[in-house]
This record gives structure tokens, sequence and C-alpha cells, in this order.
């Protein structure tokens, strides 16, 4: 076969073509909202400005409260200061004192929680509750046939300070073996009902800027839901050695439960459904999530699959051990993975473990925003690593792991996203 020879005229037209293809590209990468490049991240495409899109609900609130903010946005809103900012809005972990009235709190201390901006809430049948509220505290009692169950909570001045908004369980709702009847009955008569138009404000006023992320439950399963929401870990662990089987039994009814909220938030507007948190290879050390989390994970992102939705969950803990679990959770974002120095594990050893084939949401560990714990120079040095690390991209929405403490450097924020916008086009 003979060398093929093209005209000058052929070139020049093939590479007006390849330019203006380029022109093409760079228009619709340029064009791209928050929300379209966090969803393109999480369907594992190519092509996108890396999303970025750092937590920072706490600083603000503490920040405003002390009046520390910086000049330019002492009178800001968060939403206007990341506007400001051009960054994605993290919408995903709920503002737990966003509520209409005492009601939407009063079953934070059972693991019940009905923020309104949930795609679903739950409603007591057969319970009678009796919630009185002092100054920082909140006491509720659940009467059942099979007795009482009482509960405390805080919420105080120096939680509010520091950004906090979930309250501090004071009084558990377990005391001893005799409770698990009464808790039991609970959730057996927990009705969940649709909030969807109250997701639907939610996701309206996040918009284009970020995923509104349709927020169920801190626990995917019956067991995790004791150990983290219904007694101190170390009455959980003599349970499970003194009286598994009550334990158990427990336990199931409360699967049963989140079952059906599952049902009823999958059904929603919400992309990206958001169940578990706070897992940790010490207390959710791989045996225990292997047998008491992990099925339900499974079952929940099948669910979810098949409805076109999207699984995240909160894996902002120590997750030695873990990760291969969350792979055959087939989990869709590992929401607030934090590499070390807060961990273990490098951010390497996670995106080499994941394959692509889950999305990190997060990565960046929070102490390096802090000048106490890292030197200008130490910060500097990290990043240049951090991002050798970030390899091409893909599958990565950037975040801080697990917030922006109060007292960041706004300095380092402000570089951080200068370092990201400069990164360039994701490319698989």
């Amino acid at each position: 076969m003979g060398i093929r020879i093209f005209s000058s005229k052929y070139r020049t037209r093939l590479g007006q073509r390849v330019l203006m293809n380029k022109k093409v590209m760079k228009c619709k990468v340029a064009n791209m909202t928050h929300k379209a490049r966090m969803l393109a991240a999480i369907r594992g495409e190519s092509d996108y400005e890396l999303p970025w899109a750092p937590r920072l609900d706490l600083w603000y609130r503490a920040n405003k409260l002390a009046g520390t903010l910086p000049s330019k946005y002492k009178n800001s809103t968060l939403m206007e200061i990341i506007d400001d900012l051009d960054v994605g809005y993290h919408a995903i972990v709920p503002n737990f004192q966003d509520i209409r009235n005492q009601e939407d709190e009063a079953d934070r201390a059972i693991g019940i929680y009905n923020i309104h901006t949930m795609p679903c809430s739950t409603t007591l049948k057969n319970v009678k509750r009796r919630v009185k509220k002092e100054e920082y505290q909140t006491m509720v009692s659940y009467g059942t046939p099979f007795g009482d169950i009482n509960t405390k909570v805080i919420y105080n001045d120096q939680m509010r300070k520091a950004g906090v908004t979930i309250t501090h369980v004071e009084e558990y709702a377990f005391k001893s073996y005799k409770d698990y009847k009464a808790l039991g009955y609970i959730f057996e008569n927990a009705e969940i009902v649709p909030n969807y138009e109250g997701y639907q404000n939610f996701a309206n006023a996040i918009g284009d800027r970020g995923i509104a992320a349709g927020f169920v439950n801190s626990s995917p399963s019956g067991m995790f839901f004791i150990q983290r929401e219904l007694m101190p870990l170390n009455t959980f662990f003599y349970e499970m050695n003194d009286h598994y089987n009550e334990l158990f039994e427990l336990a199931k009814k409360i699967d049963s439960y989140l079952d059906k909220v599952i049902v009823v938030a999958a059904d929603s507007a919400a992309e990206v459904i958001f169940i578990g948190a706070n897992y940790d290879s010490t207390v959710t050390y791989p045996p225990f999530f292997k047998r008491y989390i992990l099925p339900s994970l499974i079952k929940y992102s099948q669910l979810l699959h098949g409805k076109g939705k999207y699984l995240l969950t909160h894996t902002d803990g120590e997750n030695r051990g873990l990760l291969e679990h969350y792979l055959e959770a087939q989990i869709d974002i590992a929401d607030s993975i934090c590499p070390s120095p807060m961990t273990s594990l490098t951010f390497e050893h996670i995106r080499e473990t994941f394959n692509n084939k889950i999305t990190i949401m997060g990565g960046i560990p929070s102490v390096t925003l802090l000048a106490s714990s890292m030197t200008g120079n130490e910060f500097d040095g990290f990043i240049n690593e951090f991002f050798r690390q970030i390899g091409t991209g893909e599958r990565l929405i950037l975040g801080i792991s697990d917030t922006t403490p109060p007292t960041a450097s706004w300095e380092r924020i402000i570089k951080l996203n200068e370092r990201i916008k400069k990164f360039g086009i994701v490319r698989s």
C-alpha cells in the first residue's frame, strides 16, 4: 500500500475542524454548573472541571456568631460567600437546628430525625410522648405498654459558638435489658410519611450550586443504630455478650423501620440519598461491619440503583480494613473520606483501593487549614503532594474532611480554591 498524501487544503480544513471541536468542548466545560460537575464525577465521566465543594457551614456559623468572618463577608450569608468564591455548595450534612418546632427534634435521642428538608418524616403511633424543654435541655418520655423510655439531650451556648447543630445525648434511651421490649414497640409503631415538598424546597434553594442530598438517617442498619444512638458504646458491647438475643431482636425491628424509610425516600426527587455515618475501624471493626452493616448497605444500594439514584454514606473515620467493604456494598459516594495525617491511610492508597469505582467527596484533612497544626511551608508541601496523589482527578469531588474548623486559615482556603481552579480538565 502506498503512502497517502493529503493536500494542504485538506489539512487546513482538518485543522480548523479540530480547533472548532476544542472550542466547543471548552465552552461546554466552562458552562457546566457545580452540580453538573459533581454528578459527572459520580457517574465516572470525564471532560469537566474538578468539582470542589468545601463544607463551610460550621465555620460560617461559629464566625458569624463571634463576629470574626473575613471583613469582605461580615454581612454576607453562607450562600453569598459560596457564590462569590465560585465553589460548589456542600448540601450533604443537614443543619440539625433548622427546625420548625420542638416536635422536629424531639426524637433525636432515639435516632429519629424529622428535619423539614428531609424527603420523609416519622410519626410515632400508639406511644404517649411527653416533651419537657428547659434552657439547654430537652427531656422526652415515651410511654409504652412495656414501660417508659426516658431521654435527655443538651444544646448549649458552647455548642452554638463551635457551629455545631446536632444535640448531645446526655441520657440514653437504653438503661437495662428491661428496655428492649419498650424500644422495640416504639419502632414497630413508627410510621413513615413522605416529605417531598419539604425536600424539594431545600433542593430549589440549593439549585445548581451543588447536590442537595436526601438525608434519611445516620445509621444504615439496626445493630449500628443501637450502637451509635440508643446506648453508650461500652454498654453496647456488654449487651452483645450478656443479652445478644434481645439486642438482635431489637435490631431487626429497627431494620424494618429503616427499610420503610429508604423506600419512601427512594421515591422522592433526591438524586442522592444519604444514609449512614461515622464508621471507624475501632468500633465498627471490619468483622462487625461485614456482619451487621454491609448487608443493609448492599440492599439499599441496589434499591436506589434500581430507581436511578445514588447512595452516599459518611466515611469520615479511620477506614483501615473498611475500604474493601465499601466497595462490596456498592456505595456510590464515600463522603468526607479523611486521609493521613488525621487517619492512618494515605489518599493515594484510598484512591488505588477504590479503583475509580467509588466517588470520593472530601479528601482534604481539616487540620491542614489550622496554623496550629501545620506551618505555611508544611501546608504548601502537603498540598503539592496531595495533588500528585489526585492523579487525573476522576471520581473525585474535593472538599474539607470532615468540615472546615472555625479557626481555619482563610488565606489557606483561598489558596486551595486557586489551586483547584488551576487543575484543569478531568480526564479518564
